[in-house]
């Protein structure tokens, strides 16, 4: 199988000072010999940076952001350049599914709330236009966390529509080993909600407005 329109994405992997997960995406993102997307880890002192520091090196139309301890899938491959073809100008993500089982629930509630909230994570996958993403001034390095989801916020309020993609991107489970599964569930529930509670308000505030001009 070809992926033509793939060719002109740029795969930006942003790579912990500790980490080593990114050489088994590596070595799955080579198994698709047919992908002739550009591949890029990138490491900096924090995850935005790095994200910034890959995306700026890019060369490709489109930046795709994958997590380093993510799998990638045949399907999720046809599934991006289908995505891509029909909606290129909006911001693309996957529905989430983990590497154990037991994390099924909390992989549930992440596409519930990508979908209800629209608030997908950086482990969805993320890919967007460079042109669109240099718009919005790549990932903000100002927040000690949740770049990502602010990126969604941010992406959102310039009026860029976000677009799931019906395919599962997989993840490692790891962090909820190593931290507690009860403990990082309530610590990321409570990051969204903060987070996302003011960004709300500038949306509606940002429509309002439009609405009455």
């Amino acid at each position: 199988m070809i992926f033509p329109t793939l060719e002109q994405v740029s795969i930006v992997i942003p790579v912990a000072a500790d980490e080593t997960e990114h050489k088994t995406l590596l070595a799955n993102l080579h198994n698709h010999s047919q992908l002739q997307a550009e591949v890029i880890p990138c490491s900096k002192f924090t995850r935005a940076q790095s994200l910034n520091k890959g995306a700026a090196q890019a060369k490709g139309e489109w930046l795709w952001f994958v997590h380093a301890d993510s799998y990638i899938s045949t399907d999720n491959l046809c599934a991006l350049e289908k995505s891509l073809e029909q909606h290129p100008q909006d911001l693309h993500y996957f529905d989430l599914a983990f590497d154990d089982h037991s994390l099924r629930f909390n992989a549930l509630g992440a596409n519930l709330r990508s979908r209800l909230c629209g608030t997908p994570f950086g482990d969805q996958g993320f890919c967007i236009k460079k042109s669109l993403f240099k718009q919005l001034n790549g990932y903000p390095e100002n927040t000690p966390y949740g770049e990502d989801l602010l990126f969604v916020w941010h992406a959102r309020q310039a009026g860029i529509k976000l677009r799931r993609i019906p395919s599962k991107i997989l993840t490692s489970g790891r962090k909820y080993k190593q931290f507690g599964w009860f403990k990082l569930t309530l610590l990321y529930q409570w990051r969204w909600i903060k987070m996302s509670c003011p960004e709300f308000l500038t949306l509606l505030a940002m429509r309002l407005k439009a609405f009455y001009e």
